[in-house]
Parts: structure tokens; C-alpha cells; sequence
């Protein structure tokens, strides 16, 4: 299974990105993620909790998202999204999507519950001052 993220990009303080993450299997389809959601990873930082979503709750927001952010799930196209808004240079980072406890189904129609991690490969979102 892999977490496919799009939509970063250099944008002007003040401005809009919209970022989306995709997961699908090549030999597997997934067809449940219990949590989604977006971290995000500053030139000599720690890696830190942006949004996510866990399974049966509502959206859960860092500090510093709420009121800018918003993340959504798609549980049918299996995406997660995180629209950004009035963007601060200190929001520049690499973005990276994450999922844990997916349930798979492979081509003899056995399911699978995975109870690990998984990452995107990360996007780089860079804001101007």
C-alpha cells in the first residue's frame, strides 16, 4: 500500500494550496483507513501533527492550523485533503500524509486488518514573505 501526496508548491504569504493524498495497493485494494491525516516536517524541526482524522471523531487541529486549515476524508476514493489558507512563511515545511489501521482485500478476496503506519513520501510547501 502507498500514500501518494500532491498539490505542494511555492505560494505567496496570504495565499491558498490545497493538498491531497491518495492510498491504493498494487497487489491489495484498500477498503477501510480508520485515520487519516497530515503532518508536517520544518528545515531542523521535529516532524509535527498538522490535522487528522480518526475513525468515528471529528477533525482534530494543531494550534496553529485551527481557523486556517481544514482537513476532509473521502472514505470511498480512500483521499485525504488538506486545504490551506492564509498561508505564513512559517508554514513552510515538506507535508506528509499518514494512515494507520487500513484494511485490505487481496485478489482471492481475503481481508486484512494492518494495524501499521504508513507515510507519504512527503510535499514541499514553501511560503514567500
Amino acid at each position: 500500500v502507498q500514500l501518494q501526496a500532491s498539490g505542494g508548491g511555492l505560494v505567496q504569504a496570504g495565499g491558498s494550496l490545497t493538498l491531497s493524498c491518495v492510498a491504493s495497493g498494487s497487489v491489495v485494494r484498500v477498503v477501510r483507513i480508520d485515520d487519516v491525516g497530515w503532518y508536517r516536517q520544518a528545515p531542523g524541526k521535529d516532524r509535527e501533527l498538522v490535522a487528522d482524522i480518526r475513525s468515528g471523531q471529528s477533525a482534530n487541529y494543531a494550534d496553529f492550523a485551527k481557523g486556517r486549515f481544514t482537513i476532509s476524508r473521502d472514505n470511498t476514493k480512500k483521499t485525504v485533503t488538506l486545504q490551506m489558507n492564509s498561508l505564513k512563511p512559517e508554514d513552510t515545511a515538506v507535508y506528509y500524509c499518514h494512515a494507520h489501521g487500513l484494511t485490505t482485500i487481496d485478489g482471492m478476496g481475503n481481508y486484512v486488518v494492518d494495524g501499521e503506519d504508513y507515510w507519504g513520501k512527503g510535499t514541499l510547501v514553501t511560503v514567500s514573505s
